[in-house]
Order: structure tokens, then C-alpha cells, then sequence
């Protein structure tokens, strides 16, 4: 089952204590980071990469920048996450270094297939779960709809919203390669 920490400096208190959640998922053998402090400047997602990128990483962890495929570049991140209606990957691919890694967040089995069509190399899916903070974005998807995205591409599928160590067998039951979130890791 594929881990896919998400960050979030906030709740933390930080960067500093952030930086600590990092090394404890790097420790901890998480397989992919996304930095997604979507608030920061260019220069201080910069150095918020970099930091990151330093730590030890006795797993190999793959590092993916939130948005910002110009910043995942110029650090050396080993991805960028993309929103549904960003350029292609297919697009970038022509720019970026051979297996630099595209994720894709998607809401509904249509999205993900695009993603997939488009040449992302995972979809993050959901919110399968309720969640406090995509509660105004209306009902979870549910496991059945993860199970149509899942069944729907050949790309790897990871669940996201509410998913906890509890459920996350469920999401992988219906057909997830792997479980991604903020407080899963966080915690």
C-alpha cells in the first residue's frame, strides 16, 4: 500500500515542526511527499524544499512540490502534484527530466481517467471519507466511487479525505493502490 504524506505546516506551528513530521516520515518509510504550502512565496517554498530534500532519507522517498513544477525543478523534488485542470502532464513531460513523477487530484471517475489520458503517473481520489475541511465542497465520494475510479485507469489510485488507519483497508479493498492525507501522517 502506497503512503502519500500531504503537508501541512499550519497545525504544526510551522516550518521547524513540520520539518520534524517530514524526517518522521522519512524514518518511517512513507514512500511519497507532497510540500503543499500553497500560502508560501516562491522563495520560501524554495527553501522549504530544499530543507525538506535535505533530511536523511533511508527509504528513498520520493519529494513532489504542490502547483509549482518550476519549484519541484529548481530544488530537485522528484514530482509535482497537479490540480485536475492544470496543463497536462504529457505537456510538461517534454521539459522535465526522464521519471519525474505527475500526480493528479481528482473528484469524480471522469477526472481520473483524463489524468491517466493526459499522462499522470497516480491520481489522488476523494474525499472518499467526511472530512472537516472539504465539508463545504458537499457529500464524500465514497467507496463505491473509489472503486468505479480505481477499476476506471491502469494508473495506480490512491484514496484521500478521512481516511484514517481504521478504514484505510477499505480504500484499499475497493480497489486504492494507497491511502494519502494530511492528519493519516501528521497526527
Amino acid at each position: 500500500m502506497l503512503r502519500y504524506y500531504i503537508t501541512d505546516r499550519r497545525p504544526l506551528g510551522g516550518c521547524e515542526p513540520l520539518l520534524e513530521a517530514i524526517g518522521r516520515a522519512l524514518a518511517a518509510g512513507v514512500e511519497r511527499i507532497q510540500i503543499r504550502e500553497k500560502d508560501l512565496s516562491a522563495r520560501e517554498l524554495v527553501d522549504l524544499v530544499r530543507r525538506a530534500l535535505s533530511l536523511p532519507n533511508p527509504h528513498g522517498t520520493a519529494f513532489l512540490v504542490n502547483a509549482r513544477t518550476d519549484v519541484a525543478l529548481a530544488c530537485g523534488a522528484q514530482g509535482v502534484h497537479l490540480p485536475a485542470d492544470s496543463m497536462a502532464p504529457a505537456i510538461w513531460r517534454k521539459i522535465v527530466p526522464h521519471g519525474f513523477v505527475f500526480g493528479v487530484s481528482c473528484h469524480t471517475v471522469e477526472e481520473v481517467c483524463r489524468a491517466e489520458n493526459d499522462g499522470a503517473d497516480f491520481a489522488v481520489f476523494g474525499p472518499v471519507f467526511f472530512t472537516p475541511s472539504k465539508a463545504a465542497y458537499g457529500a464524500p465520494l465514497g467507496l463505491k466511487r473509489l472503486r468505479e475510479a480505481a477499476s476506471a485507469v491502469r494508473i495506480p489510485v490512491l484514496a484521500l479525505g478521512g481516511v484514517t488507519a481504521e478504514n484505510a483497508g477499505q480504500c484499499v479493498e475497493a480497489g486504492a493502490a494507497g491511502i494519502a492525507g494530511i492528519s493519516l501522517f501528521q497526527g
